[in-house]
């Protein structure tokens, strides 16, 4: 559906909140689709750059490995293992923007699919509608944290309960789930 533009500013007889509430609903999910598409072309370069450097270091360790013992070799393979460690920082780094793109990608797609049905009269007032559009929402989630909390908050917790939930279960599990980890390399 294609909202007409607003008309709050100036209301005639057939100003609705729900049209308001359909462009505001979008104008959210333009901002979310413009963040991730600027962060992309950095996060790539920045993959690409961090791909490179591993390969160079996996190059130099190998030259290293070759030379006679000495100090100078002891304190190269000394940097060269705190670099790995760095680089492994990073990879963690880049798994949580993977897990965060993933997330605001499926707000995204959440989003315009709640203003399609706000947006559509028909479907609007249809319970089966919105059971539908909530097992359509359940299903996409690929992170499970992220399903327990939107069964929570439809069960009835508020947001700031919901989130504890995921509080907890971070504080309980020292080691990420299976699903919790994004493989990037």
């Amino acid at each position: 559906m294609n909202p007409r533009p607003t008309t709050a500013v100036n209301p005639d007889l057939d100003w609705s909140q729900i049209r308001e509430t359909v462009l505001m609903l979008n104008l959210a999910v333009a901002q979310l689709k413009k963040s991730m598409s600027e962060g992309e072309d950095s996060v790539e370069v920045l993959a690409e750059s961090m791909t490179y450097v591993m390969e160079q270091m996996g190059a130099v360790q190998q030259e290293v490995t070759a030379l006679p013992e000495s100090e100078a070799k002891s304190s190269i393979m000394e940097k060269g293992q705190k670099m790995s460690g760095k680089l492994q920082s990073i990879i963690v780094a880049f798994q949580f923007y993977d897990r965060m793109t993933q997330r605001l990608t499926h707000l995204s797609e959440s989003l315009s699919s709640l203003a399609d049905l706000i947006g559509d009269p028909r479907r609007l007032y249809s319970p089966n509608e919105w059971s539908n559009l909530q097992q359509m929402i359940k299903s996409s989630f690929t992170i499970e944290k992220d399903r327990r909390m939107f069964e929570a908050l439809l069960s009835g917790m508020s947001v700031a309960e919901a989130l504890e939930i995921n509080v907890d279960d971070q504080e309980r599990k020292a080691a990420p789930d299976a699903d919790d980890c994004v493989e990037l390399f």
